[in-house]
């Protein structure tokens, strides 16, 4: 009985670290809602046949699924389209249900690899385009290789799996109104995206620093606003440009290349959100038309390069110079109304983001225009007077057949209409306030979705105010307690791009934090775990290396922390996101390896030390880089 009993747990052992390896060849992100992985694969034989469904809705799909196949892994395909009475001879087949299939939805999938081959099946096109990105996370990460790769077979594990999203919206924003990036760029963006399932593309188009979007009644906005000097170094401290400097950066989409991108997007089942940034961040409009402005001396403003403009000291934005639209000026309302009209031809989505952030209001405070409209409305406050203006664009947005969102700014002051959605970034707060209030909500909280913010230390990361680590992305709960579960859409994550100067750059600070909010929109709550994401995070890092695209290996580095005990000695202690890894550190100008001592607990810094470097080890494997900080830098970060 005894024996039995022990040979059955050794079964058992077996089959479990077998059904974990196999596990471990099939990381997919986001995470499935439910999945099986069988001991075996199925390798693809030299000649794929591919059976799918004729539907234009999935040439996109299917051509990025045969082009991977025939160039990268060298093998001959053959389609047939709605040839059910061929199907059978397929390797890979594509089938929409005849019958709704329960809890897939629009974008569900099933997928099934045996040894019999593979068969994704879902209810609409959507869900079939969703299951084709899984089966290519399924195989090799050398399918992500731009050449032909040579390899004798080319296995997908076996696996049953059946997965839907848990909210509708899975955004991510694109700032490409400080930073220009061109059509083409954005389109790898949206690739990009929808490899790991998103299907909402924020587009912010205008800011102070550029717009980006052809607008035929006011042709300056692009002529003269979508144009700045081109500066070298740290946004936001970049030198005045001289009234002669030549204005040679920037650039914007014509009509037909917005055209372009919402078909592309389209095909990939992307919706495209453009955002229209008012009444604050309008800088590059009022330096195309200064009448736009309360301000008289507008008319001597150019667009911003990155210089200093306005003051975050006072824990608000204090203004340098004016960077508003004017809500007493009734020019401000047909201006609008005209550039809405056209921006609502160009995108077919339901939503215009109006914007309605960080508006500075102190030269509200003071313009006879404002004043003498705030008496005439009865408004008593610069807030009030804002959501004067958002009440009255509403109704513009609203005549040209869409729906208004904007920043969680817009209840300040009240009266926000009820069928115009939030979207909640200062946190949460904005976000529980909205849903109370009976608005729709996107969650996007800067202290889980701001990819733009450094994602380590300061003394290695490109350097920006405030840090969002990996961790803290996949934290990321787009519906807090107390919320009402339906009006919330769902959530994104948001790219500014002060300090992208390069695409190279946006890859480095999207990824990996997208994949971790990419999950927090897809998955199930309870199916997700920091321990396997982070090991299936790392599975990808190697499909990225394959594919030749950057990102941040920064949940490597050390985390610092720095005190002092209570005999004034100065400590430093060291932790990472990932585990286990160890730090090992040095005092004395030389580069630690793993043979250097290992940080543990509470280091004490010797008196006459000038400078710390740590890297991290797992094991004999370097993992993190080498960073190397003052002593004095961290004296500083010691909280009095």
């Amino acid at each position: 009985m005894l024996k039995s009993k022990f040979i059955a747990f050794a079964v058992f052992l077996l089959q479990s670290l077998s059904m974990s390896i196999t596990a471990q060849q099939a990381p997919l992100i986001p995470i499935p809602v439910k999945a099986e992985y069988p001991q075996g694969f199925y390798s693809l034989p030299s000649r794929v046949i591919i059976a799918a469904p004729k539907s234009e809705a999935l040439q996109a799909a299917v051509k990025n699924l045969t082009d991977r196949l025939e160039k990268t892994a060298m093998r001959k395909v053959q389609m047939l389209w709605d040839a059910s009475s061929q199907a059978d001879l397929a390797h890979i087949r594509l089938v929409l249900s005849k019958q709704s299939l329960a809890n897939l939805g629009n974008e569900g999938y099933t997928l099934s690899v045996n040894a019999k081959g593979i068969v994704i099946t879902a209810n609409k096109p959507a869900g079939l385009f969703y299951g084709i990105q899984s089966l290519l996370q399924l195989m090799p990460k050398e399918i992500e290789s731009k050449q032909t790769v040579i390899k004798q077979t080319w296995k997908v594990p076996f696996a049953q799996i059946t997965d839907y999203p848990r909210f509708a919206w899975r955004g991510l924003m694109l700032d490409v109104a400080r930073h220009f990036f061109n059509k083409d760029q954005v389109k790898q963006f949206i690739d990009e995206m929808v490899a790991y399932k998103y299907n909402i593309l924020h587009f912010h188009l205008t800011d102070d620093e550029g717009w980006r979007v052809e607008i035929k009644s006011f042709p300056n906005l692009t002529k003269k606003g979508a144009w700045n000097v081109p500066k070298v170094g740290r946004f936001t401290e970049f030198s005045k440009p001289e009234p002669n400097e030549p204005r040679t950066q920037g650039g914007f989409f014509t009509k037909e290349d917005i055209q372009d991108i919402v078909a592309y997007a389209k095909d990939r089942f992307v919706n495209v959100m453009p955002e229209i940034d008012v009444p604050g961040h309008s800088m590059a409009a009022i330096a195309s038309y200064p009448e736009l402005s309360c301000t008289p001396e507008a008319v001597n403003y150019q667009v911003i390069s990155g210089e200093p403009f306005i003051d975050w000291s006072h824990g608000h934005a204090v203004a340098l110079q004016d960077n508003t639209l004017c809500p007493a000026n009734e020019k401000v309302y047909t201006f609008l109304d005209k550039v809405f009209t056209e921006v609502a031809e160009m995108f077919p989505f339901e939503y215009i983001h109006m914007g309605g952030d960080e508006c500075p209001k102190n030269y509200w405070e003071k313009n006879p225009q404002i004043l003498a409209m705030m008496q005439k409305e009865n408004l008593k406050t610069p807030q009030e007077v804002q959501a004067f203006f958002t009440r009255r664009l509403e109704k513009i947005i609203t005549s040209k057949g869409k729906k208004m969102m904007g920043w969680d700014e817009i209840l300040e002051g009240g009266g926000l209409p009820k069928n115009t959605a939030v979207m909640s970034w200062r946190g949460i707060a904005g976000g529980v306030q909205a849903a109370k209030d009976g608005h729709e909500v996107v969650m996007t909280p800067n202290n889980h979705v701001y990819v733009d913010l450094m994602q380590g230390d300061a003394a290695i990361e490109p350097p920006v105010y405030e840090t969002v680590r990996l961790r803290d992305s996949y934290a990321f709960n787009p519906v807090p307690e107390g919320v009402d579960a339906k009006l919330v859409k769902g959530g994104q994550a948001n790219l500014w791009s002060e300090q992208l100067f390069t695409y190279r750059h946006l890859q480095y600070m999207l990824f990996p934090r997208a994949w971790a909010v990419s999950e927090a929109l897809w998955s199930p709550q309870e199916n997700r775990n920091w321990d396997n994401f982070v090991s299936r995070v790392e599975h990808h890092f190697a499909r990225f290396d394959q594919a030749e695209k950057k990102y941040a290996p920064s949940m490597y580095d050390a985390i610092i922390q720095v005190g002092k005990n209570e005999q004034g000695q100065l400590w430093v202690d060291l932790s990472t996101e990932v585990n286990p890894l160890s730090v090992h550190y040095s005092f004395d100008y030389s580069y630690p390896d793993n043979f250097y001592p290992a940080a543990s607990g509470k280091v004490i810094i010797p008196k006459d030390a000038l400078v710390m470097r740590m890297i991290s080890y797992r094991g004999k494997e370097k993992v993190g880089r080498m960073m190397s900080i003052s002593i004095e830098d961290l004296k500083k970060r010691v909280k009095k």
